[in-house]
């Protein structure tokens, strides 16, 4: 859309003052700040009574749908809501309608989570769609990742607000061998969602109407997966298989005559069985409130929507808050919690805060929500334990790379390395290596570069995080090279 001309005759000034919203009919309109109500003492105490509930009730999770590009993430998406009642029959037949029209109507399923104009006509996932499902035993969000390796940040964003994975793997002849082969998504989003800390995965073999259903094409490729879980450190406990057919609705319900007869030969549970099994980590309620911002946008009246997973602590609408890198500090108007106000929430909720008293512009993506009164450290150079990943050009002192830690991704470099280690034990292998190799443990330091090389940007932004031993959710970094994950690991001391 072009940009509007403006009047000559318009006053500069005060077009710019309308601009930013600092005109004083806007200033009028803005309403006092809400009080806090509960002491936080009593929040953690409610939190805490929510979380025993929880357990002879329904149990929150966190579930991030990945794999690689077209295995049919957003369609068993749209195939699952529609199959708990989450969308109805008519809302189905305008999809259907709408992707015929574009000439994308085997992506109808997809559109209950790809929403915007441009995903629907690439039929590519592009950002994390999120979703909530109510299961028997289970509240569950869902966050549908995009596959394709050009939005490996926003997978990222997705799988760091998450405490399960569901992996979607196509069984289509040749499809599952090029998402499995190096460089395929397959692989590289199981490395990544383990090293954020996620420890239950769901693999769902999809597209088995495509192979008719051969049981010994779902064996094969479970057999390979099985293998590789392993060795990314998932324990073969808590990974499990299920075959499916997303676009027929196959293998996802209990009561499913089309899986009875399709897929005779397999007994165990449906999708919606254990997905209604996964079972939630440990809450930390108790420690000082931390909201890495996963997405921020216009809300009502002169407040600001920031969404994210709470990963500790507590929140409540009043309290003032303070949101990192910079001085600013935010009230709380309002919470929503799974399309629901909420008067306070509590760590592993995903949220949406409205802030008022602040700035947007002082809002950003990887921005972190905490206390005034117990701040997260700022770093712009910290050490590290990491893995190297099977990488192909070695890692030296000094290699230019992206880190990603939480929802941020900034320029960094590993400007030293200073011991390779034992795997097993942490011990001490070789002191000041010249080079890390594939598959090497190792302690490095890692600095945060400028933006830029030069004028006002060119000094290095901190990144908000903690050592592991502190808080495991704040200090988990990855490492990615030239579009390439090349490592992953935990924070173990904030140097500056």
């Amino acid at each position: 859309m072009a940009t509007p001309t403006r009047k000559a005759t318009a006053d500069q000034s005060q077009l710019d003052i309308a601009g930013m919203n600092l005109g004083p009919e806007e200033n009028e309109k803005d309403e006092a700040p809400p009080k806090v109500s509960l002491a936080r003492e009593k929040v953690i105490a409610d939190a805490k009574a929510e979380i025993e509930a929880d357990k002879l009730g329904r149990k929150a999770v966190s579930l991030v749908v990945i794999g690689h590009v077209d295995a049919g993430k957003s369609t068993l998406t749209g195939r699952l809501m529609y199959a708990l009642g989450r969308v109805g029959d008519k809302e189905v037949a305008a999809n259907e309608r709408a992707s015929e029209r574009m000439g994308k109507g085997s992506f109808s399923w997809a559109w209950q989570t790809d929403g915007t104009v441009e995903e629907r006509e690439r039929g590519v996932t592009m950002d994390v769609a999120q979703q909530t499902l109510q299961l028997p035993h289970r509240v569950i969000t869902i966050l549908d990742a995009p596959g394709h390796r050009d939005f490996i940040p926003n997978m990222i964003s997705g799988a760091a607000q998450a405490d399960c994975a569901l992996l979607v793997v196509d069984a289509s002849p040749g499809e599952f061998e090029a998402g499995f082969a190096r460089g395929g998504q397959t692989r590289e989003h199981v490395l990544l969602v383990r090293s954020l800390g996620v420890t239950q995965v769901i693999v769902a073999v999809n597209k088995l109407d495509v192979v008719e259903y051969d049981q010994s094409r779902y064996e094969e490729v479970c057999e390979s997966l099985r293998a590789f879980l392993g060795t990314s450190g998932f324990a073969m406990g808590k990974a499990h298989f299920v075959p499916v057919a997303a676009m027929e609705g196959v293998g996802l319900g209990a009561e499913d005559e089309k899986t009875k007869k399709a897929m005779s030969w397999y007994q165990g549970p449906t999708l919606i069985d254990l997905l209604d099994q996964l079972k939630p980590p440990m809450r930390d309620v108790e420690a000082p409130l931390r909201m890495p911002i996963a997405n921020v946008f216009k809300g009502t009246g002169s407040s600001t929507g920031v969404m994210g997973r709470i990963l500790s602590g507590v929140v409540q609408i009043g309290e003032k808050v303070r949101v990192l890198p910079g001085e600013e500090t935010a009230v709380v108007k309002s919470i929503q919690s799974d399309e629901e106000n909420r008067s306070w929430a509590a760590a592993g909720a995903n949220v949406t805060l409205y802030l008022t008293a602040i700035d947007p512009i002082h809002l950003s993506v990887g921005f972190v929500v905490c206390p005034p009164t117990a701040l997260v450290p700022l770093a712009t150079a910290f050490t590290a334990r990491i893995i190297v990943f099977d990488i192909q050009v070695p890692i030296l002192a000094g290699t230019s790379v992206e880190l990603f830690v939480h929802s941020h991704d900034v320029p960094a470099a590993i400007s030293k390395l200073t011991a390779t280690l034992d795997r097993a034990t942490g011990a001490v292998v070789k002191q000041n290596p010249r080079v890390l190799t594939k598959g090497l443990s190792a302690e490095v330091q890692i600095t945060v570069r400028a933006t830029s090389m030069s004028g006002p940007a060119s000094r290095a932004e901190p990144v908000p995080l903690e050592p592991f031993s502190v808080n495991k959710e704040m200090g988990r970094v990855l490492v990615r090279r030239g579009g390439e994950t090349i490592a992953a690991g935990i924070v173990l001391n904030v140097l500056n």
